[in-house]
């Protein structure tokens, strides 16, 4: 392929849309949306942000529902590659950040391969703006130096993590798309060594006025956040506990309820 058929075609930008708040998105990524001939995007990337984008803009919607039927990442790579090979500017508009479990990076070796031109816009991802949204810092001088990044679900629904001897060493454990393993992921934990009165949060909904947390032990999460349903993200370590001391977020209507010794309640009622 010649360098000037190269540059004939469209561009794809990979935005992230962040965590849910539109307002949370980047400036870069809000201007792309603005002037994007194609707007393709994912369910956890908020409709509203649809709003800001050209009346004459496509729309595209390929979002991805747990157990259920949807588009295939094939089919995703397809539409991006064709959209672009039509000379048009294509806005892939994903839920927090691209390239943090966003297949960011299929994407695009997908369109590496097929000649299109593409740019990153990294976005926030929920991984750091659930805790923060529920007053919990994921580092912390003398508490934790480090913290890890996991996906509680797996492409063939395999066991989560293959280094669980790892896993229960970190200073602060922050998972994604845990909530239908919430149960075996505490159990794995407390297997493999960690206390089952490590402190636990789960947030629900981060960033919506919507926004749940419930704080409590490995020992009792899973029974504690039955209520509770995806998008949420689950925070394991010392400082999962600080969200009792430090939470912010909230309403005119914000209410906190302590349900029992071992959990605490956070409702931002909208």
């Amino acid at each position: 392929m010649s360098e000037q058929q190269y540059h004939s075609y469209g561009k794809v930008h990979l935005v992230g849309a962040g965590p849910g708040d539109p307002d949370l998105i980047t400036v870069k990524g809000s201007k792309i949306l603005k002037t994007a001939d194609v707007i393709v995007y994912d369910r956890l990337a908020n409709p509203e942000l649809l709003s800001i984008t050209s009346d004459e803009s496509e729309h595209i919607y390929v979002g991805k529902r747990p157990g259920k039927p949807s588009v295939s990442q094939e089919q995703i790579n397809h539409i991006l590659i064709t959209k672009a090979g039509e000379g048009k500017t294509v806005a892939r508009l994903k839920g927090g950040d691209s390239f943090v479990f966003g297949r960011g990076g299929e994407e695009c070796e997908a369109l590496k391969k097929a000649g299109i031109n593409y740019e990153v816009v990294p976005g926030i991802s929920s991984a750091l703006a659930a805790p923060a949204f529920a007053g919990i810092p994921v580092t912390h001088r003398k508490v934790a130096r480090s913290f890890t990044v996991v996906t509680g679900h797996t492409v063939k629904n395999s066991d989560s993590f293959e280094n669980w001897c790892h896993l229960v060493q970190a200073d602060t454990l922050v998972i994604l798309m845990g909530m239908r393993n919430l149960e075996k992921i505490a159990d794995k934990l407390v297997g493999y060594g960690r206390s089952a009165d490590t402190p636990v949060a789960v947030i629900q909904e981060a960033t919506y006025e919507s926004q749940q947390v419930v704080t409590s032990t490995l020992a009792n999460i899973a029974e504690d956040a039955a209520h509770l349903s995806s998008p949420a993200t689950i925070v394991v370590g010392e400082l999962a506990d600080k969200g009792r001391e430090l939470h912010w977020f909230q309403t005119e209507e914000f209410e906190q309820e302590a349900v029992s010794d071992n959990k605490i309640l956070t409702n931002f009622a909208g």
